[in-house]
This record gives C-alpha cells, sequence and structure tokens, in this order.
C-alpha cells in the first residue's frame, strides 16, 4: 500500500514539473505545478458528449484505461515493502493488464470511425509491439540475476555494488525511461502539443472523448509516468530503511521529470519513418543487459 500512496502523490507533481521544466528552458514563466491536476479536476465536472456513430465500446474504453493502470500500480512494490498484489510472474500480469488497457484505447479509437484516429491507433498498436521485448528481456534478466521472478524479489534481491552492476543499473534505468516516453507518448517519439492530425498518435486517438472520460485518460497517462518512474527507483533503493528510501524515491522521481522536460526542450522530434528503428534498438540495448548479468553469474562458455 506504501508504493501505492508515494506512486499516487508522485503522480500529481510528475506532468507539472515536465512542463514547468520545459517553460523555464524556453525562458517563459509557464504554469504552475499544479496546472495539469487542475485541468483534469476541471474535466470532471464536465459532462461527456458521445457520437452517434460510437458504440458502448467507445464509452467503457476509457474506464477500462485507467482500470488497468491502477491495476499495474498494485503489483509496483517499494523496496522492502511488497506491491499490494504480489506474487511469482507478476512483471508479466504488469506488462499485459497495460496492454489490456492500451488495447482497449486503440479498438475505441476505431470505434468512432475516423481515418484519422484510426491512423493515430494503428501507431500505437506498432509501437507498443515493438516495446514490449525490449520490457520482457530486461526484467527477464534482472531475474535471472535476482533468481527470483516477482518485483519485489527481483529488486529486493539486486546489489548495485560492482562496476557491471552499475553499467546495468544504468542501462536498465535507459531502457526504463524510454518505455516510458513511448507508452506515454512523449517525446522524441510523439509530440503530446502538436495538432498536425498526419504526424500525431496518441493525441489524436482522444480527439473524440470529452469530460469525464478525457480526465480518466489524463490521470492514467499520469499515473503511468509515476509507475515506471517507481520501477526505476526500485533498480537503486534495494532494501535501505524507509527514512532514506522516501526522500530517494522522491528525488529519483523528480530527476526523471526534469530529465524527461529537458528532452522535450532540446531534442526534436523523430520522423515517423524512424520511430520504429528506435524502439526496436531499445531491444539491442535489453540484450546488453542479458549478457552482463550472464558475464556476472559467468554462465558464458
Amino acid at each position: 500500500m506504501l508504493s501505492v500512496i508515494l506512486i499516487t502523490i508522485a503522480a500529481i507533481f510528475f506532468t507539472g514539473i515536465i512542463i514547468r521544466t520545459k517553460s523555464l528552458a524556453s525562458g517563459r514563466k509557464g504554469p504552475g505545478v499544479l496546472q495539469p491536476v487542475s485541468d483534469v479536476v476541471r474535466l470532471f465536472r464536465k459532462g461527456v458528449v458521445y457520437s452517434e456513430t460510437t458504440s458502448f465500446i467507445f464509452q467503457i474504453a476509457p474506464t477500462v484505461y485507467m482500470a488497468s493502470v491502477i491495476m499495474a500500480m498494485l503489483v509496483v512494490p517499494f523496496g522492502q515493502s511488497r506491491g499490494v498484489l504480489s506474487f511469482n510472474g507478476d512483471f508479466i500480469f504488469f506488462a499485459y493488464v497495460l496492454a489490456l488497457g492500451k488495447f482497449f484505447s486503440i479498438i475505441a479509437a476505431m470505434d468512432t470511425g475516423s481515418s484519422f484516429e484510426g491512423m493515430g491507433a494503428s501507431r500505437e498498436a506498432l509501437y507498443s509491439m515493438f516495446a514490449e521485448p525490449a520490457f520482457f528481456i530486461l526484467m527477464g534478466s534482472l531475474a535471472l540475476l535476482s533468481g527470483h521472478t516477482s518485483f519485489q524479489g527481483i529488486f529486493a534481491a539486486l546489489h548495485i555494488g560492482s562496476q557491471i552492476s552499475y553499467a546495468l543499473a544504468a542501462l536498465a534505468t535507459f531502457v526504463l525511461l524510454m518505455i516510458a516516453m513511448i507508452e506515454s507518448s512523449r517525446m522524441p517519439i510523439d509530440d503530446p502539443k502538436t495538432h498536425l492530425e498526419l504526424t500525431m498518435i496518441h493525441e489524436v486517438m482522444i480527439l473524440d472523448n470529452s469530460g469525464f472520460d478525457l480526465g480518466l485518460i489524463f490521470t492514467a497517462g499520469y499515473l503511468k509516468f509515476a509507475i515506471y518512474g517507481a520501477l526505476i527507483v526500485n533498480l537503486f533503493i534495494g532494501i535501505i530503511p524507509y527514512q532514506y528510501a522516501i526522500p530517494a524515491f522522491f528525488g529519483i522521481q523528480f530527476l526523471m521529470a526534469v530529465t524527461i522536460g529537458l528532452i522535450e526542450s532540446f531534442m526534436a522530434r523523430f520522423r515517423m519513418s524512424h520511430n520504429p528503428q528506435f524502439i526496436v534498438a531499445l531491444t539491442s540495448v535489453s540484450l546488453l543487459i542479458f549478457f552482463g548479468v550472464l558475464l556476472i553469474l559467468q554462465k558464458f562458455m
């Protein structure tokens, strides 16, 4: 339960810190850190408008998407504290419960009958498919290194001490950060501020959503960022006492948000044709982690 509370608190500030970082990097004052939360609260107070073209799938998709993110949040541990749901192979459950929410958001976009939303849905599905091997190779490598198959067992058994382990932790952080940006449709894969339908991915999928449903989608996105940040935190805190682990949690989440803000400020978005190449390259980085684990365990023949 501790991890759920910490992730929720981090999600409140995470996107606001990203926006604030981008504002300062461009020399603007920009909105406050809590502006995204204020926007969501405003959306929750509004009604929902449904097109006559859509079916019940479009109406339930935002709720399923939000529920999938909450379920994924329940299996994330925090140091010595297990997730609310913790069992062997829970990282597989984590990946595919998020995939369930993504699936419903994709078919909801197609349910609108819009060619633009269908185009964005196909791109979202393609990028998620390419990112999946990187995540599973990474978690499988950490499971092999630790001898456990649950999030809590894997992270509790990790010991960052040797030069190889530091390198593996850095590579794992990079992979999880990039997966978070792909799953959340951020730069350099997607630009959440663009208004050109031909280059939009996630944003074009939710053009028909409004009011409360749109607020659910935004809230789920904020939570998803903080969830991946929590996984990165768990790579480093191990079983250190809570009085040090909790400040480290918020410190790493803050650094992650600032890093994303700086990337989006100084890095141009990739050409659409280059996105699959970049995402597939993450699998190569995960393979480096796998070979590093084999080196540590002295399993090379």
